[in-house]
């Protein structure tokens, strides 16, 4: 790929089932220049490094040649591989959630603040086309519930996360994204240790928002619904598309004798440039870079994301252990 001459030199750290999707994407912008990978597999770093053209270098060499990175390794690294690039002067795309739990979490905070460089977190949902274009509907919009599902059946690879942090927690993020706000009341139910699991948030505006997420499920749904006073606008985050409801007059139809009763909607279907919401991602990352500026997704965003995902896997645990307890 011909690239311009003031490129943005980026690596990947963790070139697993998600990070060699990163060196992907890099090696095809064309303002980031991929100049390697490092992962802990020699093997794995070698064969990803090969399949670009790149070099499967050691951490700190990669390190030295670098203005960003993305880290895509497992959550509990993600605290002491993300300050290493601090450290050395490199920007960070850090894969959700932000970090492992939250106690480090003003640590890492204070951390960023006082880096010459910017951190970026990796909520992907928030660069999806259709979730690009449904921010700029609900600014007219008075919304008075949010309902979310993202389901799938188990998959063939091992997953530390339990549905919440893993698949839950991208809904979170856009909800709070939306209202601007966080939840006052969280209540919260799972099931087989969260792998299927629901949550009901409460705002102070008024607005609710009902969550589920799943490993459970045999077939895969990625929707997102909120009903507002002026109409119903769903979201389907695979096909990129949005379907606005909006109401119509309530009529009786007589028909051969027979009087039935019909209410129509009017569906308005807005136009949505489909993308692949990495790429879009990464985009904003290298331009982030490159301006030195502020990311669509900060390290609070992450961290509020997590605090409230925390919150709904601690519920649905507690009430689960205590059903067996009672059981028993």
């Amino acid at each position: 790929m011909i690239r311009n001459d003031t490129a943005i030199d980026v690596g990947v750290i963790g070139v697993g089932s998600m990070g060699q999707h990163h060196a992907r994407v890099y090696d095809e912008l064309p303002d980031a220049n991929l100049v390697g990978v490092f992962d802990v597999d020699d093997e794995q770093a070698a064969e990803i490094a090969t399949k670009h053209d790149v070099e499967a270098l050691e951490l700190e060499t990669l390190l030295e040649r670098v203005d960003a990175v993305s880290v895509v390794v497992p959550t509990q690294y993600h605290y002491d591989m993300a300050t290493t690039c601090l450290d050395a002067n490199v920007g960070v795309l850090v894969e959700k959630p932000v970090l492992d739990d939250l106690d480090r979490a003003d640590e890492f905070q204070s951390r960023v603040e006082i880096a010459d460089v910017p951190v970026q977190v990796g909520h992907i949902e928030r660069f999806n086309p259709a979730v690009t274009q449904l921010s700029n509907i609900v600014d007219d919009l008075s919304i008075v519930s949010i309902r979310a599902q993202r389901l799938g059946p188990e998959l063939d690879r091992e997953i530390d996360d339990s549905a919440v942090l893993d698949l839950m927690i991208h809904d979170i993020d856009i909800v709070l994204s939306l209202l601007d706000e966080m939840p006052s009341s969280i209540q919260s139910a799972g099931v087989d240790e969260n792998r299927h699991a629901s949550a009901l948030l409460e705002f102070d505006s008024g607005v609710m928002a009902s969550l589920t997420a799943s490993r459970k499920t045999e077939r895969k749904v990625r929707t997102l619904e909120i009903t507002a006073e002026e109409c119903l606008v769903e979201l389907d985050y695979m096909d990129q598309s949005i379907e606005i409801h909006r109401s119509s007059v309530p009529e009786y139809i007589e028909h051969d004798g027979d009087v039935r009763f019909r209410h129509e909607s009017i569906v308005e279907r807005p136009t949505v440039t489909n993308a692949e919401p990495l790429r879009k991602e990464l985009e904003s990352f290298v331009s982030v870079i490159d301006a030195h500026g502020i990311p669509e997704v900060t390290v609070q965003d992450g961290i509020n994301a997590l605090e409230v995902a925390e919150a709904i896997e601690t519920t649905a645990l507690s009430e689960q252990k205590r059903t067996v307890v009672a059981d028993d």
